[in-house]
C-alpha cells in the first residue's frame, strides 16, 4: 500500500476502506446520536451503509485518496479524511467515529492528520468542514485545528456552518 492508502498517527492507524468493513459502517449508521444532527436523523438502513462504503471506496478508486478507516489497536473505530467537494471550492474533511471513541482525541487526530495529508501530499489550497450548527462538538474540533467560519450554506436542506482552511493559515 502506498502512504496514501495507509497512514499512521501517534495512536490511529489510517488505511483504505475495504468490503470487510461493511458490518461496522451499518452498526455505525443504525446509532441514534451518530445521526442526531442531520436535517432528517433517521438510521440509516444496511443498504444506505453498503451505498456509503461503496462511494467512499470508488472516491478511491477514482481520485486515489479519500476517507480512511480509522482503527485504534487493531479495532475499528470510524472513517474520516478529505474528499473532492462537488459542491464547495476545497477538499470537503468529514469524519465519523463510533460513539464509544468519542471523547479520547481521535477526531482531533484524525483532522490534523487529514490536513497535513491535504496541504502537504496533495497541495491542496483550501480544505473545509460542513457542520450543523447544533453539532458544537465537531465544530470545536474543526476550530482547534485551525478552521474558520466563513457562511452558512443551505446542505441537505438544512443551514449548516461551512468552515475553511487555507494553505497559507493552516496550523497543523
Amino acid at each position: 500500500m502506498s502512504l496514501r492508502e495507509i497512514r499512521h498517527t501517534k495512536r490511529l492507524l489510517l488505511r483504505m476502506p475495504a468490503e470487510v468493513d461493511l458490518d461496522f459502517v451499518t452498526a455505525l449508521f443504525a446509532r441514534r446520536e451518530l445521526v442526531a444532527h442531520r436535517p432528517d436523523p433517521t438510521p440509516d438502513t444496511p443498504e444506505e451503509s453498503a451505498r456509503r462504503l461503496s462511494r467512499d471506496m470508488d472516491h478511491w478508486h477514482n481520485h486515489g485518496f479519500g476517507r480512511w478507516a480509522v482503527e485504534v489497536d487493531g479495532r475499528l473505530i470510524g472513517f474520516g479524511g478529505v474528499t473532492v467537494s462537488k459542491e464547495f471550492d476545497g477538499l470537503n474533511l468529514s469524519y465519523h467515529l463510533h460513539p464509544d471513541s468519542w471523547g479520547y482525541g481521535f477526531a482531533t487526530e484524525l483532522v490534523k492528520e487529514a490536513l497535513a495529508f491535504s496541504f502537504n501530499d496533495l497541495r491542496a489550497e483550501r480544505v473545509i468542514g460542513l457542520v450543523r450548527s447544533v453539532n458544537a462538538a465537531s465544530r470545536h474540533v474543526l476550530e482547534k485545528c485551525g478552521f474558520t467560519f466563513e457562511r452558512e450554506v443551505m446542505l441537505h436542506g438544512a443551514p449548516t456552518n461551512l468552515l475553511v482552511l487555507d494553505a497559507s493559515h493552516q496550523m497543523v
